[in-house]
């Protein structure tokens, strides 16, 4: 079976690498990456540390408007797939990569399958809400990585067959363990396990709303903790537009984006995590690094239930406060599965 896979960012790289493996013990894959993330830092090295092979197709689309930049992903893979004639379009997550790449499937009757179906945050002023509502909708296989989110699809009633399959992510942390400990960067930083809080911003609620992201910088500044601050390109623009990067720079050690292993040995040594990425409170749980969420909704519910994650939103005292008092109130549990490609990749080679 010809297998077309998109991607597009950080966090699909990480996704496809152990996945883009087992299928390509059976199956044909062509890798179409979209080119949403294009920095070095946020792409080629993922592509290097994770040997994934090199894409076949890469559109180039860079950033843009939500629509403008899904129009265009939509344009360009619909003239790869019209070319290419897969027998299945494998999309992840929930970016306007995911999105694109399901519509240009469903509207040339091509199969879906998605990879992290069925997960809801219920906060519709989320872009990512809403292409994980549509690309599900529009999946014929859903694979989902808890059982709340095979519930979200159920009451849905979405037509496609729903697999309880775990998490993808589990398996890239697990086979990349090892080569991150290996990782020089704690050294690199002056940096100590555990004597750090590592601090991620860059969803556009926080990064395009100056009130919200002062609020955010002006905690992380009252936390009298050392704090690393890897800085997305799109977060770094808005600090300087709204003129509040260099007051960053007086007390929080801020770094250019890092590569995978890099960055997992910084989460795996931090004393806490706070962001507002979804992916990372996913892998903070995994790690066992308790996660303050910079947000007032999350689509990974099991980790706020399992006492592991604490949802602060933009309110500076909480902020600070959880930075200093939030512990984990119960022992971490496996609720993400294990050797979840091969899961999935026998599901796909049933219907091959």
């Amino acid at each position: 079976m010809k297998i077309a896979s998109i991607i597009g960012a950080r966090p699909q790289f990480i996704k496809c690498a152990p996945l883009s493996r087992e299928l390509r013990k059976l199956h044909q894959e062509i890798l179409i990456h979209t080119g949403q993330h294009y920095d070095y830092e946020l792409d080629r090295v993922f592509f290097d540390e994770l040997a994934i092979p090199k894409p076949e197709y890469n559109l180039g689309v860079g950033s843009g408007t939500q629509g403008a930049q899904t129009g265009e992903m939509l344009t360009k893979i619909e003239k790869v797939l019209m070319q290419e004639k897969p027998d299945l379009v494998l999309v992840y997550g929930d970016t306007n990569s995911t999105l694109a790449g399901a519509l240009a499937g469903v509207k040339l009757h091509i199969r879906i399958a998605h990879v992290e179906a069925g997960l809801r945050s219920f906060d519709k002023t989320m872009p990512e809400e809403i292409n994980r509502l549509l690309t599900d909708h529009c999946a014929d296989l859903l694979f989902c990585p808890t059982p709340a989110a095979v519930d979200n699809l159920k009451r849905e009633g979405v037509s496609g067959s729903i697999s309880l399959t775990g998490d993808v992510m589990v398996d890239a942390l697990s086979q990349n363990r090892v080569a991150a400990e290996r990782s020089l960067i704690l050294e690199k930083l002056g940096l100590e396990s555990k004597l750090y809080l590592l601090v991620t911003i860059h969803r556009q609620s926080n990064t395009d709303n100056e009130q919200n992201l002062r609020r955010i910088v002006e905690a992380c500044l009252e936390i009298d903790e050392k704090i690393i601050f890897p800085v997305h390109p799109r977060t770094e623009k808005y600090l300087k537009m709204y003129g509040i990067y260099n007051k960053l720079l007086e007390k929080i050690q801020v770094i250019k984006p890092l590569g995978y292993l890099d960055f997992l040995k910084l989460m795996n040594n931090a004393r806490k995590i706070l962001t507002d990425s979804g992916g990372i409170q996913k892998e903070a749980y995994i790690l066992g690094i308790p996660c303050i969420t910079l947000r007032d909704s999350t689509e990974w519910v099991e980790t706020v239930a399992g006492g592991w994650n604490v949802l602060v939103g933009v309110d500076k005292e909480r902020i600070i406060q959880m930075a200093q008092e939030f512990e984990p109130d119960s022992k971490k549990r496996d609720i993400f599965g294990r050797d979840v490609s091969i899961k999935i990749a026998r599901i796909i080679n049933k219907v091959a």
